[in-house]
């Protein structure tokens, strides 16, 4: 599902440590409302990280649900283990305040075009093929 599930109207925990910033993208995406990004916690990679290592308009163009919700979301950074320094040293919990997100701009909230990631060089997940383009065995 690259990502792409939904919280149901339920608390949801998402634990995604090590994860290609398009799978928090595409989790972002199909929970696109501040009611449903209010009822997730994700365990993952950094946000704030991911906005510090990337230009902006990259960010923007390729990640744009991380981009938006920035502003929204409160991250606090799990400590390093100083044994781990290289694998765990990124690892953030990351929330969304309703009352945060209600102060957003209210234009973020209209666009929910699903990601494409057509012009993205560092896509860090292996995509679902069509079936047109699976071939069969010879």
């Amino acid at each position: 599902q690259e990502g792409k599930h939904g919280v149901e109207g339920s608390a949801t925990l998402f634990y995604m440590v090590h994860c290609g910033k398009a799978l928090y993208n595409n989790l972002l995406w199909r929970n696109w409302s501040a009611g449903a990004l209010s009822k997730m916690v994700i365990i993952g990679n950094s946000f704030k990280g991911i906005e510090e290592r990337l230009l902006s308009r990259i960010l923007e163009r390729d990640y744009s649900y991380i981009a938006k919700v920035l502003k929204g979301t409160e991250e606090v950074a799990l400590p390093a283990h100083p044994r781990y320094l290289d694998t765990f040293n990124d690892t953030s919990v990351h929330w969304f305040p309703l009352q945060k997100l209600k102060e957003l701009s209210p234009e973020i909230w209209d666009f929910v075009e699903e990601p494409t990631y057509q012009d993205c060089d560092d896509l860090e997940i292996i995509r679902k093929e069509d079936s047109t383009d699976q071939h069969s065995p010879a």
